[in-house]
């Protein structure tokens, strides 16, 4: 196996992963939708505990993030198919083979992200 199909198998691998926790994310917010559905709108003093704006406002954060860092894997499945997939984006280095297994999606060398 050469590192270019075991760089495009952790991409995907990684890939699955965060699909898989924005698929759980966008079922949280269904859940929470609905529950809002059935409640009163006014949960800001709700003694009970975290009011349901809260928690949703935390929900959308993660759904963000998660959406972010899909396009950044796309991202690195195309720079990879493009073959220059492990040159750093600012400094044009190589990026450390462990930083690329850490973090399929790394577009810097560890020097550059600092």
């Amino acid at each position: 196996m050469t590192d270019t199909t075991t760089r495009a198998e952790q991409i995907a691998e990684r890939r699955r992963e965060v699909a898989e926790q924005l698929a759980d994310v966008e079922r949280q917010l269904a859940e929470l939708r609905a529950l809002r559905g059935t409640l009163n709108d006014d949960d800001e003093h709700d003694p009970d505990g975290v009011s349901l704006s809260s928690e949703w406002s935390r929900l959308e954060g993660l759904r963000q993030a998660e959406v972010e860092s899909l396009a950044a894997i796309d991202e690195a499945a195309t720079r990879l198919e493009r073959g220059d997939g492990g040159t750093c984006a600012k400094c044009g280095r190589p990026i450390a083979p462990a930083r690329l297994e850490a973090r399929p999606d790394a577009t810097t060398c560890i020097d550059c992200a600092a």
